[in-house]
């Protein structure tokens, strides 16, 4: 129905997460209606981040230098770590303005169903970080659905004896992600955190 150009730029966008065919066709249409130095623009954004962003080698948080600025901020209480499933979460709880910790993100969550085990995820640098910062407590800010539980059962586990380990509390809905709570729910969930 469409030109191979077309084509092909529809099925490129469809394997973004949250975009189907039609919303595919419609960026596609879009970009063939703005002027080129828009369109030119758009790549060249999506070109630099992939070739200038990368992961905090502390925490594992987007950054473009080698340790992003949370971790460099002497401010930040160094004795506290949030662990997040991915960078998205981590900005989630960034915006409620509660939490002064450092942060880790895990790059996922275990699903063995889907073949993500421990060794997929960061979490022998969590258990790195816990032995030789001198952290006392690892609040644990997975998402409150299947996945998310079971990483934060497995941390909880693995980290009892040697460190305070903290959920946060009820008020995030069961199945949601953290990227979809607002400010305030994710902020009492935080303030509310409760051992685990």
């Amino acid at each position: 129905m469409f030109s191979p150009s077309v084509e092909n730029l529809v099925a490129q966008l469809t394997r973004l997460p949250g975009v189907g065919t039609r919303t595919a066709q419609r960026l596609a249409f879009h970009l063939l209606r703005v002027p080129s130095e828009e369109a030119a623009a758009l790549a060249a954004a999506i070109g630099e981040v992939k070739e200038r962003v990368r992961f905090c080698r502390e925490c594992g948080n987007l950054t473009e230098q080698e340790v992003c600025e949370i971790c460099r901020d002497a401010r930040r209480d160094h004795a506290v770590v949030c662990v997040v499933e991915q960078p998205v979460d981590l900005i989630s709880v960034e915006r409620t303005h509660e939490y002064r910790g450092l942060y880790h993100v895990l790059g996922g969550a275990l699903s063995p169903l889907d073949g993500v085990e421990p060794s997929h995820l960061r979490i022998d640098e969590l258990f790195r970080r816990v032995e030789q910062n001198g952290v006392e407590e690892v609040v644990l800010a997975t998402n409150p659905n299947m996945t998310g539980e079971a990483t934060a059962a497995y941390l909880a586990d693995r980290l009892r004896g040697r460190v305070r380990v903290t959920r946060l509390a009820s008020g995030l809905p069961v199945g949601g992600d953290l990227e979809y709570a607002d400010e305030v729910t994710l902020g009492r969930a935080l303030a509310g955190r409760r051992e685990m």
